[in-house]
């Protein structure tokens, strides 16, 4: 199958938007994932400014679900939000009506010119993220953008990586949710403080079931429609590489079409898989299994770990020198819950996820840190979809997944 560059060219977009039709959210409907609000949060780690210092911020992107604001960056004590823009101009006026700001601008384009602007969150279609998080690095702006970090074209991971390499200076951050939800949150620390040792396994779940005639999810020129499964991988792979900050090395995948062969038409990409699932070898030398899925059942962002010395599966379990590891971690001050958010910032949807990376990503600009989704744990996160759609392509073949580093 040919996965060249060219397939891309036609559905990259500028901003985020959507067509002209009735999507389920434009219809009012609730969309999964956005709902999930729910989260445990130990409201003794009482948030603390850091710096009076205001980030001064631009918002791209309202689209049909209104993404750009989802973030709480409009709220943050630590922002300025200095301009908003969408494509379409009905969406940017009822955006800067949402957000209270008085400066709009018709693209990014426009926006990244704006010298008073010193970082820009992107909520744009998917397979403009990687060039319009390059567009604002090149013109000296922080940028986070949703995920994935580039979606189909290859080659816009390695301008990206570069790109990041060239300012070093400068914050990117890609929003995955399911870092700051609360299982994959205590996971992360626990494997940090070698609680769990070397992951053995490990398991990721994105399924996102699409209710029989209902209307469609829209998206700007039909992205949506125009990939494969895999090319939307990261609340999955995030449930290994947000744990450990490590990568996968190869990977062996299979899809799933329409069981009804005259069904199988095949997109504008030739895909025909409604469902994918990679099993990957990690660097660690362990074997994770990662899906994404859009059959009937529950809506699923989770994933579990299986270590040397304990797993995680909502809570921990070990053996006795998992225990032991466990407890010295906890009586040593390690904390397995989030802290309290600024005040105004909401946590949000996907698993209280949404206030918690908006705010990761201005006190990351303001203590000139890594952000917690870096480009690094970015492209491994988005990465791997890419090559394990190639592997369902030739039938489940083993096929090599390029490693990045700074």
């Amino acid at each position: 199958m040919d996965l060249s560059r060219r397939h891309f060219i036609s559905t990259a977009g500028l901003v985020a938007g959507a067509p002209l039709l009735r999507s389920a959210c434009e219809a009012g409907e609730a969309i999964k994932g956005f709902d999930q609000t729910q989260t445990d949060v130990d409201k003794a780690q009482a948030w603390r400014p850091f710096s009076d210092r205001k980030v001064r911020v631009g918002i791209v992107g309202h689209g049909v679900c209104k993404f750009g604001l989802q973030f709480g960056l409009q709220h943050h004590p630590n922002v300025e939000l200095i301009a908003v823009s969408d494509l379409f101009p009905d969406r940017c006026a009822e955006m800067a009506k949402q957000a209270k700001c008085a400066k709009t601008y018709p693209s990014l384009e426009e926006m990244v010119k704006d010298d008073r602007i010193e970082a820009i969150y992107c909520a744009t279609d998917a397979p403009a993220h990687a060039k319009h998080a390059i567009l604002c690095m090149e013109h000296g702006k922080h940028v986070a953008t949703a995920v994935p970090a580039f979606r189909g074209d290859i080659e816009d991971a390695g301008r990206l990586l570069e790109c990041c390499k060239k300012n070093r200076g400068l914050v990117y951050a890609m929003f995955e949710t399911s870092v700051f939800r609360d299982d994959l949150y205590a996971m992360e620390k626990l494997f940090s403080a070698g609680v769990f040792g070397r992951i053995v396994y490990s398991e990721g779940e994105y399924c996102h079931p699409h209710v029989i005639g209902a209307p469609p999810l829209g998206s700007y020129k039909d992205w949506r429609k125009n990939g494969c499964p895999m090319w939307y991988p990261t609340h999955a792979t995030a449930y290994y590489v947000g744990v450990t900050h490590k990568s996968f090395v190869d990977v062996s995948c299979q899809g799933t079409a329409a069981f009804d062969e005259s069904e199988r038409v095949p997109n504008a990409i030739g895909n025909i898989f409604k469902s994918e699932v990679g099993l990957f070898r990690t660097a660690e030398g362990g074997i994770a299994r990662m899906m994404v899925c859009n059959s009937q059942g529950e809506y699923l962002e989770a994933g579990r770990i299986r270590g040397e010395y304990g797993g995680y599966n909502k809570t921990f379990v070990g053996d006795k020198t998992g225990e032991r590891r466990y407890y010295d971690a906890i009586k040593g001050g390690l904390r397995l819950k989030k802290g309290a958010l600024p005040p105004g910032v909401e946590a949000g949807g996907h698993g209280g996820s949404h206030g918690y990376l908006g705010d990761d990503f201005i006190d990351a600009i303001l203590r000139g840190r890594k952000p917690a989704v870096g480009v690094i744990d970015a492209l491994n996160m988005t990465t791997p979809g890419y090559y394990a759609h190639i592997s369902a392509t030739k039938d489940g073949e083993t096929v090599k997944i390029p490693q990045y580093s700074l």
